[in-house]
């Protein structure tokens, strides 16, 4: 047809009447009308008509996507954060707080960079440039005074932050953690080579510690003066830092069964925690060397062996209660342990949603604070083994994370290039 009628047609019963005097006749019910008549054009329409029509009804070429969701935008991700750091063009590696006022950060990124912020603004406060490589540790001295950056190459370097000038720097094989006293201006660090360097800063006086021929992946400061270093054989050695001695060195069956990946101590230096990729943290009284028991969570009972469900469940971080006789182990499998050291039993499994990558106790509670490959964090009590709180707010792995000393704040490193500043809210704070 050259004309057609839009018309309802429900619940008609009526004959058609015809209307004769159209050019076509078109049949009607009884109770059927004419609402419009639209004219049909014989030529079809210009492509210069088509995009005239389109911007009569609002689709010009110059909208853009205004007005339009993106999935991402329809998708709005959780953040509970209340201060991003943004600086970083690169995943963060390493977070931490400046020990007298907690109101400043460092923290080192893939970028080469380090950075000194503000928590609670997340202002720039210095930028620590010249690295040739990731910047994996940074942490600032006792008093607050000076920030060390070290990359992977090796290359270490001191920042005095008041005027923000470079004021030490030294070259070392590749890097695997560095340390600052608790009490003093140095600086500890192991490298890939078994090497432990020990520097006055600035300076420059210098100590080595030499271990086996292989890596030492981690170590410690003790309050009493002395080290523990763990090593990539599976060996652990107490250093004398005056005397530049090994006091203890526990190797063979008493020592794990791989490298090391974390090293803690109790709060007089009396008991260290040591875990591998063994699946094992073994409890060590460091006045004698001796091993008191080894944890997994092969079984219930702590001084039982690692059995072989857990040969490839890499220990991540240990850590001592500061007013509870526990400890907590965290696991690359997402579990949380909590052991009794009194009894060298295992009080609690709290299980996570991905590998645990750090753990911190609270200073003045039973809570133990955990980082996760899942970008969150989580809150856990000890006693009761169930979780207090969840934060999230990256798009990626948190790497690192520290907790100021109220614990009521915790700042983050995240693979999604961003650091994080996160308040803690409990219901008994």
């Amino acid at each position: 047809y050259s004309k057609f009628n839009i018309h309802d047609v429900a619940g008609s019963s009526a004959p058609p009447i015809s209307m004769e005097n159209s050019d076509n006749s078109v049949d009607l019910h009884g109770d059927e009308q004419i609402i419009e008549v639209i004219e049909l054009n014989d030529v079809e329409p210009s492509p210069d008509d088509l995009a005239q029509e389109l911007d009569e009804a609002g689709f010009g070429e110059d909208d853009g996507d205004e007005g339009w969701e993106t999935e991402d935008e329809m998708e709005t991700e959780q953040d509970d954060s209340d201060v991003t750091f943004p600086k970083h063009t690169g995943s963060v590696f390493c977070v931490g707080l400046d020990p007298v006022t907690n109101s400043m950060a460092v923290t080192g990124g893939e970028d080469d960079k380090a950075y000194v912020w503000s928590i609670s603004d997340g202002e720039v406060i210095l930028e620590c440039t010249g690295h040739k490589d990731s910047v994996t540790c940074a942490g600032f001295s006792y008093d607050s005074k000076l920030v060390a950056s070290g990359d992977m190459n090796g290359l270490i370097k001191v920042w005095r932050v008041e005027t923000k000038e470079e004021i030490w720097s030294f070259e070392v094989g590749d890097l695997e953690w560095l340390e600052w006293h608790p009490c003093a201006p140095v600086l500890l660090v192991g490298t890939d080579d078994g090497n432990v360097w020990m520097w006055k800063v600035p300076d420059g006086d210098c100590k080595t510690f030499q271990g086996p021929s292989c890596r030492a992946t981690s170590g410690k400061i003790l309050p009493d003066g002395k080290a523990v270093v763990g090593y990539e054989d599976g060996s652990v050695r107490l250093w004398d830092l005056k005397q530049g001695s090994a006091v203890h060195v526990i190797k063979g069956s008493d020592g794990h069964q791989g490298p090391l990946t974390c090293v803690e101590s109790n709060k007089d230096g009396s008991l260290v925690l040591t875990g591998s990729v063994d699946g094992q943290a073994k409890l060590i009284y460091t006045p004698t060397g001796k091993v008191l028991c080894v944890f997994s969570t092969g079984s219930s009972n702590a001084k039982g062996s690692v059995g072989d469900d857990n040969d490839s469940n890499s220990v991540e971080s240990v850590g001592f209660c500061k007013v509870l006789p526990l400890v907590a182990v965290a696991y690359l499998d997402g579990t949380l342990a909590i052991y009794d050291l009194s009894t060298h039993s295992l009080r609690h499994k709290c299980q996570h949603e991905a590998g645990i990558v750090h753990l911190q106790w609270e200073e003045s509670s039973s809570v133990v604070a955990t980082c996760t490959l899942d970008g969150a964090i989580r809150l856990w009590d000890a006693r009761s083994g169930s979780m207090v709180s969840e934060y999230r707010g990256h798009s990626g792995d948190i790497l690192d994370f520290t907790l100021n000393r109220e614990a009521s704040l915790a700042v983050t490193a995240g693979g999604d290039h961003k650091a994080k500043v996160f308040c803690l809210q409990r219901p008994d704070r």
